[in-house]
């Protein structure tokens, strides 16, 4: 019978088609939600270092923070103009120009205002010790998404066919000369 071992292949293909479209999408969707705040995203990925911020974070602990409008008390991450790296501090304070900052392990306030400009994020989590296994600076979203990706695109199990003899007896007829 021609054409009869069309409709199931063509499920297949469509049901791959399906899968791949939704896969895509989901990376798509992770890529956005992933994308780190120091390139326009929402997502900050920062390691601690120095001890300003004990007891509450010990240096080498990743904190990970979402670009939102901080609170008296928050935890901030944020870039003072003219210091390379980041400051991880609590909001202490706040005036129409800024948000006074202190690490937790600290007396003083800092000299430096984060504003809504040079804060990358509130901190929501933290992942203790976390410099041993990842890279610190520019590298750390690279890294934290090369680690996703393989994730996700990690072969699978293949589909099997099962095929019958009718199958094959089917065949040899369409094809017998």
């Amino acid at each position: 019978m021609p054409g009869a071992h069309t409709r199931p292949a063509a499920r297949l293909h469509l049901g791959r088609a399906v899968r791949w479209c939704v896969g895509t999408l989901a990376i798509l969707a992770l890529v956005v939600a992933l994308w780190p705040a120091q390139w326009g995203g929402f997502l900050s990925l920062t390691i601690v270092s120095g001890a300003s911020m004990e007891p509450t974070y010990a240096s080498g602990d990743l904190v990970v923070g979402l670009r939102r409008q901080p609170a008296l008390g928050d935890v901030v991450v944020y870039r003072p103009d003219g210091v390379e790296g980041h400051v991880v501090h609590r909001v202490v304070g706040g005036s129409p120009d800024g948000w006074t900052t202190r690490g937790d392990g600290n007396t003083w306030d800092d000299i430096w205002t984060a504003d809504a400009d040079n804060t990358l994020g509130v901190v929501q989590w933290r992942v203790p010790g976390a410099s041993r296994y990842l890279p610190s600076g520019p590298l750390l979203p690279v890294a934290i998404a090369c680690l996703i990706g393989a994730v996700l695109l990690w072969p699978g199990r293949d589909e099997t066919t099962v095929t019958t003899s009718a199958d094959y007896a089917e065949d040899a007829a369409e094809y017998h000369i």
